[in-house]
């Protein structure tokens, strides 16, 4: 494998309280202390970059198998390269769901194939994720499952929900929960309140979460499960987190870029770009999921890509899917409605984007220590662009921020030690070899 030379970059790793210009090493695939007096093969001109650790997603919607005209394990990994992400864990609502060891092995092997992104499964909390039967943890986790989730289908039984925290102990791996009282969401396309009411719409209201995130602080209260609230959207879901955290409970958050930039009353437009689930809240939430962000109640910052072909979100609203893409907005998003307004440093945001996700997940990634697999984003912080969805890597197309002029870009991007990703420009050959 190449030896590569990163020189002259603003290097930030939160893992190591790091933030500083120099140069970073890359040899036989891992980080190295330095370069050891051998001469580059590749240099990368970092200059007036960001040098991170290779961005983690958490959570990711792959599609394969039983979805593909959606996207695929290969186009989806390769979206999250064009995003700067090196690593994504992806949900297991598939058809058929990610319960069993052998699809697992599935997803793992077809990750390898693609040689993207890393790709990790998460495994489901129940059976089918039909929510009436713990699914083979143990079977699960030796086919490589992170995590567990049942996401898109709470785990509505507290019973099960209980057991499931219990058993997943034994390989201190968390639940991740999408936090919604399914009965009082029939037939809602939109948040509750105001908006809904004038636009005549279905509601789902705040409530709906915040009864399930309360629920399931307390679980883990009492089981010392690990619990993770998925896509957290309102201002009460919020607090409680916070409350918990302050209690010791096991209780980690993580925001989408889409619930702390836009609000519901983007549904105005009737646009199904919009609807998603959990769905657009109010500028209140918005304020209070920032909030969240900014003193840590909610430490990880993550996509919920969800991509759906195009005469699927062409429906008519309340018979369109939820969902949007986000692994190749995810960073500009942050870095223009989080980090220049302000709200988050670029090192505060960084941890959001590595080395917390990797502990959530238990993965030997989020950091540029010395031995560690070289999973390396470099950050174009500055440049301004327009998102064009035709020019996206994914296999699906559906996003609201078609348009939007933005800040910060993924330049190049690294994993175990290959460039798999770059715009050009910064990235060249060395003269070792004709010297």
């Amino acid at each position: 494998m190449p030896t590569i030379q990163i020189t002259g970059g603003r290097i930030i790793d939160p893992s190591r309280d790091l933030d500083q210009v120099g140069d970073l090493w890359i040899a036989d695939g891992k980080i190295a202390a330095d370069g050891g007096g051998a001469k580059p093969d590749i240099v990368v001109d970092a200059r007036n970059l960001i040098v991170a650790p290779g961005l983690i997603d958490c959570h990711v919607h792959l599609r394969e198998p039983g979805q593909e005209e959606d996207e695929t394990i290969a186009t989806g990994a390769a979206s999250a390269l064009a995003g700067g992400v090196t690593s994504v864990a992806c949900m297991p609502n598939t058809l058929p769901p990610i319960d069993t060891q052998a699809t697992a092995e599935f997803v793992v092997l077809q990750g390898r194939r693609a040689r993207q992104a890393n790709v990790y499964p998460v495994g489901c909390v129940s059976k089918g994720r039909k929510g009436e039967e713990l699914a083979g943890l143990g079977q699960l986790v030796a086919g490589g499952a992170v995590a567990f989730t049942d996401d898109g289908a709470p785990v509505s039984n507290a019973g099960l929900m209980r057991r499931a925290l219990e058993y997943s102990k034994m390989f201190d791996l968390v639940i991740m929960q999408h936090c919604q009282v399914m009965e009082l969401t029939v037939g809602g396309v939109m948040n509750e309140g105001f908006e809904s009411m004038r636009l005549g719409l279905g509601g789902m209201p705040a409530a709906a979460e915040d009864i399930m995130v309360a629920r399931d602080i307390r679980l883990a209260e009492i089981t010392g499960g690990r619990l993770h609230i998925q896509h957290i959207s309102t201002a009460r879901a919020v607090e409680l987190v916070r409350e918990g955290k302050k209690r010791g409970i096991r209780v980690t958050a993580e925001a989408c870029p889409h619930h702390f930039s836009l609000t519901d009353e983007k549904l105005r437009s009737f646009d199904s770009n919009y609807k998603m689930n959990p769905p657009l809240r109010t500028a209140e939430d918005v304020a209070a999921v920032i909030d969240g962000l900014k003193d840590g109640a909610i430490e990880v910052l993550c996509t919920d890509h969800a991509p759906h072909a195009r005469e699927k979100k062409m429906r008519e609203l309340d018979q369109a899917p939820f969902g949007i893409v986000g692994l190749e907005t995810l960073l500009p998003i942050t870095v223009t409605h989080l980090i220049e307004p302000g709200h988050l440093s670029w090192s505060q945001a960084i941890r959001y984007l590595t080395i917390n996700p990797a502990k959530l997940l238990n993965l030997p990634k989020g950091t540029l220590a010395p031995g560690v697999d070289a999973d390396v984003t470099i950050i174009d912080p500055t440049t301004s662009w327009t998102i064009d969805p035709a020019q996206f890597r994914s296999k699906s197309r559906n996003t609201p921020y078609a348009g939007w002029e933005v800040r910060g870009r993924a330049h190049t991007v690294i994993v175990d030690g290959e460039i798999r990703h770059t715009l050009g420009g910064i990235v060249r050959e060395s003269d070792v070899q004709s010297a």
